[in-house]
């Protein structure tokens, strides 16, 4: 079977499509040539007769001109501001995620080597004294401007127990200055009910008896072993005793 013959258009309908696009092209351009020439002969009129007004004509064609590139200048500044805040948005949710990740607390059980923790442990082993004792909203929060609390809850009864956990040596007792600091931040500005400074050593004399005056349980390394096993009180016990018996 032949293929059928494919039709090629004539020639002279090609040529003729040429040359209405160029005699479109050169009457387009006559006509933008003869504007501006009658703008330019305006001009020049205006110039002639009235050269103020030539004048403000030269001002507005310059402003426009100056307007033009600031709208460029702005256009360009406004870009580099939006990629920068993009940017800026993008690392502070990355930093946002990454601090809202909470930190896990470490699982202690009733035979806690204390003297092996560090600082930060230690106030972790103590929340998790609060927590199994039944407190609620139980936090770690010691670090650089903590104003003297390592760990907050809320006591059974509801009371709020601002605990500050000093991790001494057996030869570093806590003193009387110790105390003195915790006792003018844990009341005024942490507003405790129940105020526990705890403590891997001792406390010295002056010190017990200023914590007395101030309203402060102390908890020795004694004290705290055996709040660990549950054979001793726990330190917001001791403050109810007190206002038991102050209530009768």
């Amino acid at each position: 079977m032949a293929a059928p013959a494919r039709r090629t258009p004539p020639a002279n309908r090609r040529r003729s499509f040429d040359l209405r696009s160029t005699a479109l092209f050169f009457a387009l351009l006559a006509v933008v040539v003869s504007i501006l020439g009658f703008a330019a002969r305006t001009a020049v009129d205006i110039a002639e007769r009235h050269p103020g007004w030539a004048f403000v004509l030269l001002l507005l064609g310059a402003a426009g001109i100056t307007g033009l590139g600031r709208r460029l200048h702005l256009a360009r500044a406004a870009r580099r501001a939006a990629a920068a805040l993009d940017e800026a948005a993008t690392e502070a949710a990355e930093v946002w995620e990454t601090a809202t990740v909470p930190r896990q607390r470490a699982a202690f059980g009733v035979d806690i080597d204390y003297d092996a923790l560090d600082a930060e442990e230690f106030e972790a082993a103590v929340a998790h004294l609060c927590e199994r004792d039944g407190c609620s909203d139980v936090e770690a929060v010691g670090g650089a401007g903590d104003l003297g609390a390592d760990v907050v809850a809320v006591s059974p009864e509801g009371w709020r127990v601002v605990i500050q956990c000093k991790r001494y040596g057996e030869s570093h007792r806590v003193g009387s200055q110790d105390i003195q600091r915790f006792g003018g931040t844990c009341f005024a500005i942490h507003e405790a009910d129940v105020a526990v400074l705890v403590t891997t050593s001792d406390f010295t004399a002056p010190a017990v008896e200023y914590a007395e005056q101030c309203g402060i349980v102390c908890v020795d390394r004694q004290a705290l072993l055996c709040w660990a096993e549950g054979s001793g009180p726990r330190p917001w016990e001791a403050v109810r005793a007190v206002r038991d018996v102050g209530a009768r």
